[in-house]
């Protein structure tokens, strides 16, 4: 046994929670962001300012078309996998044989294939590590291992993983269209908070394929932790901290919420009041990249997520068209209400003594 674990200290396999499910769960998430939500970013600048260049196909693969969007779309699964690889300090031709196994776990876990690519890509990983260097060929080695236990674990798990994984965001959805009220208070709460830990909503997000109704629950909660955190300690951090947290992470927090819970009181209890206003008043969906949903307003992704839906409902006559009380919904759930609701719940906070000024202070 102490063999064995010299060996993985020595190939650096440490079977972890933090490793899998931080550390390459954050990673895939920056690798979707990278390839598919970029991908739709530019293609919907191009279609909304009528950039020739980005709306014309610039390649055909297998009679399908592609756009320069649409390039960056179609490399979502390698950009997943070799992001987890590189989370997990793969060597070079591991890191590089990430790619082929993203694109079959992908592919073959159709919808829910970022729930595969996270699964297939840490254990096809782990298993290049194991074997680089281990012989005087790790040139072939270490390649044909990777990309080998690869291929077969996404021909076995890729497809059942997916499904599972459509079903499950499949059951979310429904029963948010079903129970607006109470499911957009729990998924509000629940991504909300997935944002601020030190784990992603945006993968999770992707990997249960969530929109719809449900989807926009999730921007909602999102807003409501980054706006509410940035505003509840400007005092504390001023506008660099309004910036860092209301356009970056509300993860920045995580420090001073272990140091005292009940900061995390008046951003938690605001999703719960935007989730189900987002669902039951003003209907706010979100219909574009599933990733999106779990962004919130980093870099206003969540905010260009729900207008992309937006466009693609109304072309696809879903929708007639984008209306004021459209734009008063998003900003309204995304920026207004969390910055009122937050501080007058923190100050109620305050009030009871379970928070001091200094308790939001980023370092």
């Amino acid at each position: 046994m102490s063999g064995i674990q010299a060996f993985l200290k020595r190939k650096d396999i440490r079977i972890s929670l933090r490793r899998y499910g931080i550390d390459a769960l954050g990673a895939m998430a920056q690798g979707l962001f990278c390839s598919l939500l970029i991908g739709t970013i530019i293609d919907t600048i191009g279609t909304r300012l009528h950039i020739p260049f980005l709306t014309a196909t610039v390649a055909t693969v297998a009679g399908v078309s592609y756009t320069v969007g649409g390039i960056a779309s179609a490399m979502s699964g390698p950009a997943m996998a070799v992001a987890i690889g590189y989370a997990l300090h793969c060597p070079p031709l591991a890191l590089f044989s990430m790619i082929s196994v993203g694109f079959a776990a992908n592919a073959l876990g159709g919808a829910g294939g970022p729930l595969s690519v996270l699964f297939v890509a840490i254990i096809a990983a782990e298993c290049g590590k194991a074997v680089s260097k281990e012989t005087k060929v790790d040139i072939l080695v270490t390649p044909m291992v990777t990309i080998g236990v690869g291929l077969l674990l996404s021909w076995l798990i890729a497809p059942p993983l997916g499904r599972a994984a459509m079903a499950l965001g499949r059951l979310i959805m429904m029963a948010t269209e079903l129970q607006p009220f109470l499911m957009g208070i729990a998924v509000s709460v629940l991504v909300g908070m997935a944002l601020t830990l030190p784990i992603s909503s945006a993968a999770i997000c992707a990997a249960l394929a969530l929109t719809g109704l449900a989807g926009g629950a999730a921007v909602a909660g999102c807003c409501a932790q980054m706006i509410g955190f940035a505003v509840i300690s400007f005092p504390e951090n001023g506008w660099g901290g309004l910036v860092s947290q209301g356009l970056g992470t509300s993860m920045l927090q995580m420090g001073n919420i272990v140091k005292n819970p009940r900061v995390w009181i008046a951003p938690t209890l605001t999703s719960a009041i935007t989730g189900p206003l987002a669902t039951c008043v003003f209907g706010l969906r979100m219909n574009g990249a599933p990733v999106s949903s779990g962004m919130g307003t980093c870099g206003l992704v969540g905010q260009i997520g729900v207008y992309t839906g937006w466009v693609n409902d109304v072309a696809s006559g879903a929708k007639a068209a984008i209306t004021a009380f459209d734009w008063l919904g998003l900003i309204l759930i995304c920026f207004v209400l969390p910055a009122v609701i937050a501080p007058a719940i923190h100050a109620a906070v305050r009030k009871l003594g379970w928070a001091q000024p200094g308790d939001l202070k980023l370092n």
